[in-house]
């Protein structure tokens, strides 16, 4: 049987039962494509923990499969296809680079439920999207980091230049310069979400340059690894997930990405027959950011404060993209008192006023 034939004749079995979505389902398959492994210790591995989650709220309801190591690009769109075609019922794609892969796949089977992590195409009713408000978090670190560099010197390891890298990299310096006004920021590009070698020598370039605190937007523990041949000298945070393992080392608190509770949610939605399209946007108020044990190698003036911040953030009363904020030609973007709409930052692609050095294209 050729290919398209067998795609065609899956997408007319699956159209058979697009009923039973409305209806509620006695069992779901959910699925999962990671892109990097699940042991990574940071992104992937929340993920994965999500996963379990679902799991252990539903037993016997549903069935887990996942994948790791996909490279996004023509491979995701290989492993979507075979995910379709082996009955999954729902498909979480957790990398931004999956976001063409999965509208693609998910024009051919129109009664698989597809969720993409990060992104923001939906092509098409099967596609939902789901993000973190992770600048929520780096708004915190940035001000840890603003109060405890010594050398005024942070640093930030960038993955790609996407809108959700870029705008962490702005608030943590935003958060970091309010606090301390002499404060400089280095940002150092991986260009990979998943590479230990390289983010160990972007730490290392880091930290050559002077830097004593470090925050870093890839998966994996190397950064701290780094840090912690410094013998205290460098401080991190986190990634993703608590790190917890460098508590006694360099890193002083974290970022938790929670994804449990949202596909527990999603699941039980498909479960249940309540289902529908969505774009998800939570944050620390929405339990999907979590801030990490502070530890006390901070001041406790200090953890107060970020605290207070993380606190503020969480009612609604603060906002960290709040004016005024210039770009970093000097051209105005928030006015004094005016909070960033949501369009603005799924779309940043400028640095704020005061970072130095360039956006790669």
């Amino acid at each position: 049987m050729k290919r398209r034939t067998l795609l065609a004749s899956a997408a007319m079995g699956l159209m058979l039962a697009s009923g039973a979505f409305a209806q509620g389902m006695d069992k779901v398959k959910a699925c999962f494509v990671y892109v990097g492994p699940i042991g990574d210790g940071g992104w992937t591995y929340q993920h994965h923990q999500g996963a379990l989650a679902v799991q252990e709220a539903y037993g016997d309801k549903v069935e887990i499969q996942y994948q790791e190591n996909v490279p996004e690009g023509a491979d995701a769109e290989r492993v979507l296809t075979q995910m379709a075609l082996g009955g999954c019922n729902i498909i979480f794609t957790t990398s931004f680079g999956y976001m063409d892969a999965t509208n693609a796949v998910a024009a051919k089977f129109p009664d698989v439920k597809f969720e993409h992590a990060t992104g923001f195409k939906r092509e098409h009713p099967n596609v939902s999207t789901y993000n973190a408000r992770f600048y929520e978090g780096r708004a915190v670190q940035g001000t840890i980091a603003g109060r405890m560099t010594k050398s005024n010197k942070i640093g930030y390891i960038a993955s790609f230049p996407i809108p959700e890298v870029i705008m962490g990299i702005n608030s943590y310096y935003l958060h970091a310069r309010k606090v301390n006004p002499d404060v400089q920021l280095s940002v150092v590009w991986a260009f990979t979400w998943f590479d230990p070698a390289k983010e160990a020598d972007a730490a290392k370039a880091l930290i050559d340059q002077g830097v004593d605190v470090i925050a870093s937007h890839t998966d994996s523990t190397a950064p701290l690894a780094e840090a912690a041949k410094t013998n205290g000298a460098v401080i991190g945070f986190g990634q993703a997930s608590d790190m917890a393992e460098y508590k006694d080392g360099p890193r002083v608190s974290s970022i938790i990405d929670n994804w449990a509770p949202y596909y527990v949610k999603r699941v039980g939605q498909l479960l249940d027959g309540t289902y529908e399209q969505i774009d998800a946007w939570e944050g620390i108020a929405g339990g999907e950011v979590l801030i990490g044990e502070i530890t006390d190698k901070v001041p406790a003036d200090v953890k107060a404060e970020a605290e207070a911040l993380r606190e503020a953030i969480a009612a609604g009363t603060y906002h960290p993209f709040t004016g005024p904020i210039n770009k970093q030609d000097g051209s105005p973007w928030l006015a004094e008192g005016q909070t960033a709409p949501d369009g603005d930052l799924l779309g940043m692609s400028f640095y704020v006023e005061g970072i130095t050095g360039d956006i790669p294209k």
